[in-house]
């Protein structure tokens, strides 16, 4: 058990007469922790409490342990976000002296500093992000030139003119590696002072960047590219959906409002098609795995889970900072410098073969060459099934068969954007690896490109180290943010426990299957609750449940109809059973009479 050594564990509480136990949050804290009546504190039944283990685990005993923080009763507002920030550990707060380092940096640009700059404050320049968005990493322009090229500049805000090595900032940010996003509360890399303030590319206001202008060809290769110190007046901040409604030409009073603006978002989305058209071409994996947008009332419960709906105009964004992230990545490793890049390594063959095993299901096929996949076979089966009802299961079996990105000093390429050369430079606010890497490009434009031996052997060993505690943060970030959302998800399900919903099969294991509901709510549908009153057997080779007595089958992207039978956020999880309207209304019939 990962968690068995950890000192300190979050639950709940449940209180006795001369005793109380602890349910630990975290299922892999597989027992329940026995408290001593001296050892209460100030817990009350139902508290989520943090609990120190004095005896751990054995086979004829329980944990013991004793209560040493009480974080709030278990329906009270907020106290599921604290008890997953005190369950990972997490730097919720920064320290007065960060703080005031952070107000120190002001809220204007120093004039002084702009003679080294390139001054594009009389450019047009846009920012495009989600309508709540606080900290504004990128901004963005396009021209065409006389000769048939566009010019894409992405202006990433300067934040490591802010945060020096081995400042209080620089420490801390270090430590957090990643800002991590839980649902209504942000637990931000950097202090808002920064992050939302002086530099955050706030419309209106003058602030510093490293910037990226890229010449790129009708067929999207990057011909030329310059990186420079600059410094913007964002034109206009922009939401992806007013974008969406002037590509659309759908809302009149969107097109008037920006109407001097809207040639600029069509070449944008002109340049964007044909980048991603490229992309796909050298073997892309578009996945189409939707994320949960959680809409939460003003106390921060759970109203309303749905599909977020992403459009046309999130890609541009995401194709110019792909595109940014490559160009930058591919002119500091030819450079020899120190760095971290963003590396995702080709999949182990035995995944893929477990993959076709599933995938010949549907007479589809990941080709191997030798020892080798290329990242375009995988293209090939997503392009096959896209549009297709087995689209997001299929989507969802690559991702699981690819190996997890992570940072890493050594270039290893990208197989999953297929791309030789990738990093991450477009978000300092919140990644760690995005403002070391700004430090080194900063000392590479300083000198001129000329770079003394000593800030290369410094900074390489900087980079190993860096990389990996960047990507054990990022593990750690994921992990919470996975959580926070199976909270929030079984909370929501909480209140609607009775209802039937249609779902997609998701997964199939060796206890039962889990099914996507088309809000991405997930459940488990154990053996029991199957229906049909038949035993079902797991074929392992074939990922398929198969009934023992009505040979009934269910498999990976099968449609089934479900009814939600419990949900918990204090256990995290959901429990669906398949619903046949015919059995259940003679069984709920058998029961009403019963109760009568």
């Amino acid at each position: 058990m990962e968690e068995e050594k950890k000192e300190t564990i979050v639950g709940t509480f449940q209180k006795s007469k001369n005793f109380g136990f602890v349910k630990p949050d975290h299922k892999s804290f597989e027992t329940d922790i026995y408290i001593a009546k001296k050892d209460f504190g100030k817990a009350r039944n139902n508290h989520k409490v943090v609990v120190q283990i004095t005896k751990y685990p054995s086979k004829d005993r329980k944990a013991e342990g004793k209560i040493i923080e009480v974080i709030g009763d278990v329906n009270q507002a907020g106290v599921d976000m604290l008890s997953l920030i005190k369950e990972y550990s997490l730097p919720a707060e920064f320290s007065k002296e960060v703080i005031n380092e952070a107000k120190t940096k002001g809220d204007k640009i120093n004039p002084k500093h702009i003679k080294n700059r390139v001054d594009l404050r009389d450019q047009e320049i846009f920012t495009i992000d989600g309508e709540d968005a606080k900290d504004l990493d990128d901004a963005i322009a396009v021209k065409k030139l006389e000769n048939g090229n566009y010019m894409l500049d992405v202006h990433i805000a300067d934040v490591s003119h802010y945060v020096s090595q081995d400042s209080l900032l620089d420490k801390e940010a270090y430590i957090r590696g990643t800002s991590i996003y839980m649902l209504g509360r942000v637990i931000p890399m950097l202090p808002r002072e920064l992050s939302n303030g002086i530099c955050s590319l706030n419309a209106g206001e003058d602030r510093f960047t490293l910037s990226c202008s890229m010449e790129i060809t009708p067929n999207g290769e990057v011909v030329d590219s310059k990186v420079y110190k600059g410094v913007i007046n964002v034109t206009e901040r922009m939401n992806y959906t007013d974008v969406q409604k002037i590509l659309d030409k759908s809302d009149k009073e969107v097109l008037k409002r920006y109407e001097k603006y809207i040639a600029h978002f069509e070449l944008m989305a002109e340049l964007a098609t044909i980048l991603k058209n490229r992309r796909l071409d050298k073997g892309y994996l578009n996945l189409d795995i939707p994320e949960s947008k959680i809409e939460l009332d003003i106390n921060g419960y759970a109203i309303n889970v749905k599909k977020y709906e992403t459009s046309f105009s999130n890609e541009i964004i995401e194709q110019f900072m792909l595109t940014a992230n490559e160009t930058i990545a591919e002119k500091f490793y030819w450079l020899e410098a120190p760095f971290i890049y963003r590396v995702h390594e080709d999949p182990d063959l035995e995944k893929v073969e477990e993959l076709n095993k599933f995938l010949s299901n549907l007479r589809l096929k990941i080709k191997t060459s030798g020892e080798s996949v290329h990242s375009k076979a995988f293209a090939q089966v997503l392009e096959k099934v896209k549009g297709k009802p087995e689209e997001k299961v299929v989507s969802n079996l690559v991702l699981r068969t690819l190996k997890l990105a992570k940072y890493d000093s050594q270039n290893k390429g990208h197989f999953g954007i297929a791309s030789k050369f990738y990093c991450h430079f477009t978000s300092p606010i919140r990644r760690y690896p995005d403002l070391f890497i700004h430090r080194v490009i900063s000392e590479y434009l300083k000198d001129d490109y000329d770079v003394s031996e000593n800030f290369i052997e410094k900074y390489k060993g900087l980079a190993q180290k860096a990389a990996m505690n960047s990507s054990e943060r990022e593990s750690v970030a994921t992990k919470v943010e996975r959580d926070a959302e199976k909270i929030k998800k079984a909370e929501y399900m909480e209140n609607h426990i009775g209802e039937v919903y249609e779902g997609v099969v998701s997964s199939i294991t060796s206890f039962g299957m889990f099914v996507e509901l088309e809000n991405t709510v997930e459940g488990l549908i154990r053996f029991d609750d199957m229906g049909s009153n038949d035993f079902f057997i797991y074929d392992e080779d074939r990922k398929i449940l198969i009934g023992e007595h009505t040979k009934k089958t269910y498999s990976i992207g099968d449609k089934v109809t479900i009814r939600v039978k419990y949900a918990s956020k204090l256990l995290r999880y959901i429990d669906f059973e398949v619903w046949n309207e015919e059995e259940n209304e003679v069984e709920y019939l058998e029961e009403e009479e019963f109760e009568e």
